[in-house]
């Protein structure tokens, strides 16, 4: 890269990054005797003193894990959660993968399917063990070429509960708290209603992430109640 053409670039850039590409540039030549090829990929979010991350999707994945490992199902279903869980999923029993934009995945232990939320590929009373982890607060914004359908939400909670088996568990999260609809991205539900939204079921545990980012093992419906956006996982059972 011609000097002037570098000059030219770096003044776009925060002081402290401009003076570190100079001193790479001139450790490469003193090093090694020759122009080093170089373009630029400016990360400038990443000096922090501690490491951030997504609460939500932090904490969603292991939660599921860790019901998995003392569940022990012999197969386990998820639909249209984070594709990263998949191979952690995957590893302890063979897993299904549900989702209208079906992901091209070479994981051992994982099958992929079409299908929607709202209309499964299984037959009701049929599933052991299934997972949904911030997706059904999406359906029917139209986001994912869905239809659009103002109880999207309530349709998608009811169609997971129905195929649960008896002696089955689900474990669902969403957003909850004061109820909104952000179009096209996503509803926030009250955390009241969901427990009835899925009155085929029985709660056996409510875990949380608050606004604040704290993550509550063993929560209450009370802590969640007047939050903006936080996270309640939902782990229901279907009696025998």
């Amino acid at each position: 890269m011609k000097k002037s053409r570098l000059t030219s670039l770096m003044r776009k850039y925060p002081k402290w990054y401009t003076e570190d590409q100079q001193k790479y540039l001139n450790l490469y030549l003193e090093k090694h005797g020759v122009d080093l090829v170089f373009a630029e990929n400016p990360q400038l979010n990443d000096r922090t003193s501690d490491t951030g991350f997504d609460a939500h999707y932090t904490y969603q994945g292991p939660w599921v894990m860790r019901k998995l490992l003392l569940e022990k199902p012999e197969k386990h279903i998820d639909v249209g959660s984070w594709v990263t869980y998949l191979g952690f999923f995957s590893a302890l029993q063979p897993t299904e993968f549900v989702d209208i934009r079906p992901a091209k995945l070479n994981i051992p232990g994982l099958i992929t399917k079409e299908g929607s939320v709202l209309d499964l590929p299984y037959k009701p009373n049929s599933v052991s063990s299934l997972s949904c982890l911030h997706v059904v607060e999406h359906v029917g914004l139209g986001r994912y070429g869905d239809p659009l359908d103002t109880e999207g939400t309530i349709r998608a909670i009811k169609s997971l509960a129905a195929v649960i088996a008896k002696g089955g568990n689900l474990y669902l999260a969403l957003p909850v708290g004061e109820e909104i609809t952000h179009f096209n991205a996503h509803r926030v539900t009250d955390p009241r209603k969901v427990e009835k939204m899925c009155d085929q079921l029985k709660l056996k545990q409510l875990s949380a992430v608050l606004d604040d980012g704290t993550y509550i093992e063993e929560s209450t419906i009370e802590q969640l109640i007047g939050q903006k956006y936080a996270l309640g996982l939902y782990h229901f059972y279907k009696e025998s």
